[in-house]
């Protein structure tokens, strides 16, 4: 299984699925959200409503509609409240999830972006490492016998990409 970080627009990715930082409401909001919703087009927001919200740390499956990737996966990370309130577990969660949906449908690729590092002001270095023990923990473990063959974690800006290239660095198993 191919596990990477590189820098870029995940609403350009030609995967199977990306994942969406969504809110509870799965509603558009700003930076990746408003940006995967912008891109994929109005009936992303119909199909997201008619899905009826997704609590933290859980995920949910819609069409990709005008995005190159065929299908969207909407994740809810925890707000940073210092650390002390489940945020790792519920991060962790977010990736395990994703990653669930996207073997449950036979999926071979998926694109990440850096959940709960914006507005929700998980700490980067924190976050990156979450994902990374995650991810390549997934793919060493049960996951390792599904069709996903690829992960990807795509980050907006150089400092996001150098924090989770060295998260991945420090998560591969030797």
């Amino acid at each position: 299984m191919r596990i990477r970080a590189e820098q870029g627009d995940i609403t350009g990715c030609a995967v199977d699925a990306i994942v969406n930082a969504a809110n509870e409401r799965l509603t558009p909001g700003g930076g990746v959200s408003g940006a995967i919703h912008r891109a994929a087009g109005p009936r992303l927001a119909e199909a997201c409503r008619a899905l009826g919200g997704c609590p933290t740390g859980e995920a949910r499956i819609t069409p990709g509609f005008d995005l190159p990737a065929r299908h969207v996966i909407h994740t809810v990370g925890p707000v940073w409240q210092g650390g002390k309130e489940g945020e790792p577990e519920l991060l962790a969660s977010c990736y395990r999830a994703s990653l669930a949906l996207a073997a449950e449908h036979g999926l071979s690729s998926i694109a990440f972006p850096a959940i709960s590092t914006g507005i929700f002001g998980y700490p980067l270095a924190a976050a990156a490492e979450v994902a990374a023990r995650t991810v390549t923990g997934w793919a060493v473990g049960p996951g390792r016998n599904t069709s996903l063959s690829s992960i990807l974690l795509v980050c907006f800006d150089e400092a996001t990409c150098a924090a989770y290239e060295a998260a991945l660095r420090a998560a591969r198993p030797m």
